[in-house]
């Protein structure tokens, strides 16, 4: 298993990440949200933040946060933070008017062949923190 622990900590923090979402959102709508568990986009912590930060942190944990590898998976770690933060956030907002335009536009017994886009894309700074806490957490416990 120990050859693997690259692969199994990212993975086994996605899951844990995707079962945190379930909980809580099930929790707060009275109801399982069983979408949740297959679904990764918004929401509490952000998975792929923590998905990244597991491998990031492991990577410093077994090799040394000073080495060059450790570097390059940090710097990527922190770019897929910041875009989960801003350019997917600003998606759902864009989804959220658009959306609010259709329902205007077109009445709810009209099939016009337009879905609503998906509102949930990006996550508040918090829930990107929470999501490298969580990889970090997992990954010192495998480390």
């Amino acid at each position: 298993m120990q050859e693997y622990v690259y692969l199994i900590v990212p993975f086994l923090t996605l899951i844990i990440a995707q079962i945190i979402k379930f909980t809580i959102e099930s929790i707060q709508a009275r109801k399982l949200k069983w979408g949740r568990l297959l679904n990764g986009m918004g929401g509490m912590p952000s998975s792929h933040t923590s998905f990244c930060f597991s491998i990031t942190m492991l990577i410093g944990f077994k090799l040394g946060f000073t080495t060059p590898l450790f570097a390059v998976s940090l710097v990527f770690s922190l770019i897929i933070a910041y875009d989960s933060m801003g350019l997917r956030m600003e998606s759902g907002k864009q989804a959220v008017v658009i959306n609010h335009i259709l329902d205007e536009i077109f009445s709810k017994n009209t099939k016009e062949g337009f879905k609503h886009l998906k509102e949930q894309l990006g996550h508040s700074p918090i829930e990107v923190f929470f999501g490298a806490v969580l990889g970090t957490v997992v990954s010192f416990l495998f480390s």
